[in-house]
């Protein structure tokens, strides 16, 4: 989630506004050179039944763009919500979706904890603060959390929630065969959303690909516009040699900075020459990142100077720079791949250590350490 893993909304929400007819206009909701529209964001200020929905509408663009300028706009809508004495709960739990997409964990979690002292039993608050526990690998807590979102939700969305902990922390085997027992007849596009998603990355770790593309595909089906288990099928089709299928996959994605990654790797295998402007906006990309204080995508950028520029020293640094913040399975594999192309693999010992303590078990972390177990010895039979 990120995991790319970021999880869908759920019924947990809120309920919005809904106009009588098709014709009202509640308000002129930002799209493209419009975004910034000032009616929308004046008429939210007095209403949070357009505060909520126009700071979801932000989110979700910049999950489907790339482009983190949309979670200031829905900062910016939320901030009269929260920043009162009585803040309303919802609004608190969106910026707490910001302040996590933003890589700002602790503040997230800061933020949940409010909404959660106002409303105890918020599925929403339960289900993004469990997603936060999981990015910061603190599985315990997350189930602990689960548990008490379970108490609040049908039981295929608890099990759903709680064996998404388990699969990371030991389990993963038997957390992938119940969650394919789940029967998400009348469920929201979102939560299959959800399902799929989960299913596609257990199989990627279980080195089953030809179950994680059908569970990707699937996903991609519900939710076209979501970058995350776009980038997840990429990475997959990458680690295959298919550099033609990752282009056509991710056509028009070049906005978004994980995707122009995967285009740009992609590019790099096939000897394209349009490589040299993909990697001019990946650099002016984390630069400006860089100058901003900003910390988003230090896995990708880690990626970057590894996979696109053969640059194993910078890459491990990022990767090193990246754990401090993140533990994820992702972060995982940048920081035993980039150390083992740097020549100094105990410099992932940390993320290796995690792996054990956790019982975290993925294919990918696997290979990697045996092909450079292997080449180790070649060179040693020299």
């Amino acid at each position: 989630m990120a995991t790319l893993c970021a999880v869908g909304q759920t019924r947990a929400l809120a309920t919005p506004f809904t106009p009588d007819s098709d014709a009202t206009v509640l308000a002129q909701l930002p799209a493209g050179a419009h975004y910034a529209d000032l009616s929308a964001r004046r008429l939210a200020r007095g209403r949070l039944d357009v505060a909520l929905p126009l700071a979801q509408f932000y989110i979700q663009q910049a999950r489907t763009s790339g482009d983190l300028r949309y979670l200031g706009y829905a900062e910016a809508v939320l901030g009269p919500w929260v920043e009162r004495r009585d803040p309303a709960p919802a609004a608190l739990v969106l910026r707490a979706t910001v302040q996590q997409s933003r890589h700002e964990f602790g503040a997230a979690l800061v933020t949940l904890d409010r909404a959660l002292d106002l409303r105890p039993n918020d599925p929403q608050a339960l289900l993004t603060r469990a997603t936060v526990l999981r990015v910061l690998g603190r599985y315990r807590e997350a189930g602990a959390v689960c548990e008490q979102f379970a108490r609040w939700v049908e039981p295929g969305l608890a099990a759903l929630c709680i064996q998404s902990v388990h699969a990371l922390n030991g389990h993963l085997s038997a957390a992938y065969t119940t969650l394919l027992e789940l029967r998400p007849q009348g469920w929201l596009d979102s939560e299959k959303s959800w399902l799929y998603s989960e299913l596609g990355e257990m199989a990627v770790r279980q080195g089953a690909d030809a179950q994680a593309e059908n569970w990707f595909r699937q996903d991609l089906q519900l939710a076209p516009g979501d970058f995350y288990i776009r980038a997840a099928y990429a990475d997959l089709m990458l680690r295959q040699g298919r550099a033609e299928d990752t282009l056509a996959l991710l056509e028009g994605q070049e906005s978004s900075e994980p995707l122009l990654l995967r285009i740009a790797i992609a590019q790099k295998l096939l000897g394209d020459p349009a490589l040299a402007r993909s990697r001019a906006r990946l650099e002016a990309a984390f630069a400006a990142e860089s100058q901003r204080g900003e910390a988003v995508h230090r896995r990708e950028q880690a990626r970057f100077l590894l996979e696109v520029k053969n640059q194993a020293q910078p890459a491990l640094a990022a990767a090193l720079e990246n754990w401090t913040v993140q533990h994820e399975p992702d972060d995982v594999l940048i920081l035993v791949s980039a150390a083992r192309a740097a020549g100094e693999p105990a410099a992932a010992q940390s993320a290796l250590e995690f792996a054990r303590t956790q019982g975290l078990s993925d294919a990918r972390v696997t290979a990697v350490i045996a092909a450079s177990a292997t080449a180790a010895t070649n060179l040693a039979k020299r």
